[in-house]
């Protein structure tokens, strides 16, 4: 079991994949309660506080496989660097590192401290499962 001491604040993580073998890694976000956890071989190796969609660009709930991988991404559409970039819709709904601060929203991908994605990126391949679970009135805003 992943060592969570206490309550989580925008921008913590925690990580720690020691002893724990290789095998299949999958994610699981949580809107709901702004958290993202990261489990190898059937156990948690990892977890943090996310960003994601604003009203007006939700983030999609539900199954999903990482469609493309890039370090360093650039979006043209919002003229923003999205680095340790997993891409996960073909519309570009994408985990990526971010500024996690509260009252900040994504357009739809899910925001992660800059540190944690760098482990993210390098554990996830092409194909790997992201469940995205929340209520429906949690999709499309961040919480407080």
């Amino acid at each position: 079991m992943l060592a969570v001491t206490g309550p989580m604040r925008f921008g913590e993580f925690v990580w720690n994949d020691r002893g724990v073998p290789p095998g299949r890694t999958w994610v699981r976000v949580d809107l709901d309660r702004q958290l993202v956890s990261v489990f190898r071989s059937g156990e948690e190796i990892g977890t943090a506080v996310i960003l994601y969609g604003a009203n007006n660009a939700p983030t999609p709930l539900g199954w999903h496989q990482v469609i493309a991988r890039e370090r360093d991404h650039y979006s043209r559409t919002y003229d923003a660097p999205m680095p340790y970039m997993l891409q996960l819709t073909p519309d570009g709904v994408a985990l990526h590192a971010s500024v996690v601060r509260e009252g900040r929203a994504t357009h739809g991908c899910i925001g992660l401290p800059y540190a944690f994605a760098a482990k993210l990126f390098d554990a996830m391949r092409k194909g790997d499962a992201v469940l995205v679970l929340g209520s429906p009135r949690n999709a499309g805003l961040t919480a407080s």
